[in-house]
């Protein structure tokens, strides 16, 4: 036996066991979203009737232990029907990201409404949200805003926001 033989290189046989308990979590990752899931949105879920109904199981299922029994059970399932828990995987990817953007939006209408609310950045921002949202009331705001301004007004500085995301929601509506 010569040198070489004695320190081959053993040959790689597919994923380590580390990268099959990751694969294993982000199953049970995903059954656990779908058991969570709000009913209109579990509604619009892609998936195949017998895969539905282990979801609807597991849903039904109100004890902790047997749920998360259930949970693990249905996990299973999933990874036995990997293309339908990949096509799962990928609606429910894009309920985060629709998620995201939509707490994205909230937070820069926020921001919008308190550079509204402060004296010094006003009309600035006046400007900024005629120019994001054309359908605004751009008077409206600013007499809100001077309610703001002169009394700390916590009726006006709310309805700025109402007034900032109607707004918002008919720009989206439009495109």
């Amino acid at each position: 036996m010569s040198h070489d033989e004695e320190h081959e290189i053993p040959q790689w046989s597919g994923p380590s066991r580390s990268a099959k308990k990751r694969a294993a979590k982000a199953v049970e990752t995903v059954a656990a979203q779908l058991i969570e899931l709000p009913e209109a949105t579990w509604a619009k879920v892609p998936a195949p009737s017998e895969l539905r109904e282990e979801i609807e199981l597991a849903r039904r299922t109100e004890s902790h232990g047997a749920r998360k029994r259930q949970m693990k059970h249905l996990a299973g399932v999933l990874r036995r029907h990997d293309e339908e828990a990949a096509v799962i995987q990928e609606f429910l990817e894009g309920l985060d990201q629709v998620q995201r953007q939509d707490k994205e939006a909230f937070h820069l209408l926020e921001e919008l409404r308190d550079r509204i609310c402060d004296p010094e950045q006003s009309a600035a921002a006046l400007v900024e949200a005629e120019g994001l949202l054309p359908a605004i009331d751009r008077a409206g705001l600013a007499r809100l805003a001077r309610a703001v301004h002169a009394g700390n007004d916590r009726k006006a500085y709310r309805e700025i926001f109402r007034r900032l995301r109607a707004a918002s929601e008919a720009a989206a509506a439009d495109d």
